[in-house]
C-alpha cells in the first residue's frame, strides 16, 4: 500500500481485466480478477469514514451561526462510507462510476434548502468515490484543499450582504384595492421590493400579496410589520427570514 508513492493506488486490483490507470495513463493487464484484501478494504472503507467525519465538522464549523440539522450531519459521515463500499463491490470502473454517477440523480425528498447544503453532499459523495476506487491521497487532498476553502470563506464572510432577501405576504380584504396602498410603508422600509404574485385565498374571500424585498439588518421589523398591519386590516402578514424557505419562482 502506497508503494509508488502517496497518491498511487492502494489496491492490488484494478476493476477491469484490461484497463488504464486514469491518473497515470499507464495499462495493465491480468487474465483474471483479483479479490480485494481485507487489509486494503478497511483501508479504503476507514479513510472514507475518517474523511466523511471530518467534513462533517466542516460543514457544522460553516454552519454554526445559522444552525443546522443533527440528521444532515450524521448523512455526511455514511455517504462517503457508502460510496467507497458500493465502489469496491463493482468489479468494473465503467460500473463503479456509472453507479455513482446515478446516486447524483437521487432526488433527496426534503424540502429545498441551502445551496451549500446541496454542494456538500457532492463533497461527500466525491471523497467517497476517491476512496472506494483506491486513491486514497487524491482523497485527502481533495478533503484538505476544498475544507480549507470552505472554512477560509466562511470566516471571511465571502460574497455575504447586509442587505437580506426576503419574501414578504400580506392578506387583505378582497374589497381593498391593494395597488399603491403598501408602497410608502415598502419604501420606507426595504431597499427595493417588487410584487410577485397575487392570489385569492380562503375561498376568494381573501386576497394574498406575495413580494420579493430586500430589508437591511438595522431596520425595526417590528415597527416594519406593524405599519403593514395598520393598512391591511391587522390581517395576516408573513415576513420569510430565509430566502429558500417558501421561494417565489420566476419564469
Amino acid at each position: 500500500m502506497f508503494e509508488n508513492g502517496f497518491f498511487s493506488n492502494v489496491l492490488s486490483k484494478y476493476y477491469d481485466s484490461d484497463v488504464t490507470d486514469i491518473f497515470t495513463g499507464s495499462s495493465s493487464s491480468s487474465s483474471s480478477i483479483v479479490e480485494i484484501k481485507p487489509a486494503e478494504f478497511f483501508l479504503c472503507v476507514g479513510a472514507a469514514l475518517v474523511i466523511g467525519i471530518l467534513i462533517s465538522v466542516i460543514y457544522m464549523l460553516t454552519h454554526r451561526k445559522e444552525g443546522y440539522s443533527q440528521s444532515y450531519v450524521i448523512t455526511m459521515i455514511m455517504l462517503p462510507t457508502i460510496i467507497a463500499l458500493i465502489l469496491l463491490l463493482i468489479n468494473s470502473t465503467a460500473g463503479a462510476l456509472t453507479l455513482a454517477g446515478a446516486f447524483t440523480l437521487v432526488r433527496f425528498r426534503s424540502v429545498a434548502g441551502d445551496p451549500r447544503d446541496i454542494a456538500y453532499v457532492f463533497y461527500a459523495m466525491g471523497a467517497g468515490v476517491a476512496c472506494g476506487i483506491g486513491y486514497i491521497g487524491y482523497a485527502i487532498v481533495f478533503f484538505i484543499v476544498l475544507g480549507v476553502v470552505m472554512v477560509v470563506l466562511n470566516e471571511i464572510d465571502f460574497g455575504g450582504n447586509k442587505k437580506r432577501h426576503m419574501t414578504l405576504k400580506i392578506a387583505i380584504p378582497e374589497n381593498l384595492d391593494y395597488q399603491g396602498v403598501f408602497e410608502p410603508v415598502l419604501n420606507k422600509y426595504t431597499e427595493f421590493h417588487k410584487l410577485r404574485r397575487v392570489k385569492t385565498t380562503n375561498f376568494g374571500t381573501l386576497f394574498e400579496l406575495i413580494y420579493s424585498v430586500d430589508v437591511n439588518d438595522t431596520i425595526d421589523q417590528k415597527k416594519f410589520i406593524d405599519e403593514l398591519r395598520a393598512l391591511n386590516g391587522n390581517m395576516t402578514i408573513n415576513l420569510v427570514f430565509f430566502k429558500y424557505d417558501d421561494k417565489i419562482y420566476e419564469n
